[in-house]
């Protein structure tokens, strides 16, 4: 019998084995989401290094943030996970959504990362 997090687990683990095959130069822009936070990290899959990373819980998003787990916040941290990519130095990335389906939150995190400057 399956339920949703076995689900959840078997498309992360077949998204990232996809991500390697495709694009191992890349570093990855990979999400994780609760239901208070957001959280984004751009990581380099051969040093296993993170280049920046972004979440709800950081002293400064969460002051200015009524909530940190909305469209809202996604939009902010999409934002500022693309400030701080290409202030690192990282143009291009390959976008991990760990499993989660490209809709609400995880969509609007990727677009504003898009406006930004980030390109995947």
């Amino acid at each position: 019998m399956t339920n949703s997090i076995n689900l959840h687990e078997r498309r992360k683990i077949r998204l990232r084995a996809k991500l390697r095959r495709i694009n191992a130069e890349r570093p990855r822009l990979t999400v994780q989401r609760t239901n208070t936070h957001i959280y984004a990290q751009i990581i380099d899959g051969e040093q296993a290094i993170i280049l920046a990373s972004a979440s709800t819980i950081e002293k400064e998003m969460k002051n200015n943030l009524k909530n940190g787990g909305n469209i809202e916040a996604a939009k902010k941290i999409g934002a500022l996970i693309a400030e701080r990519a290409l202030k690192a130095g990282v143009n291009t990335v390959v976008f991990d959504r760990s499993g989660y389906i490209y809709h609400g939150r995880v969509k609007a995190l990727a677009d504003a990362a898009r406006e930004s400057g980030l390109s995947f």
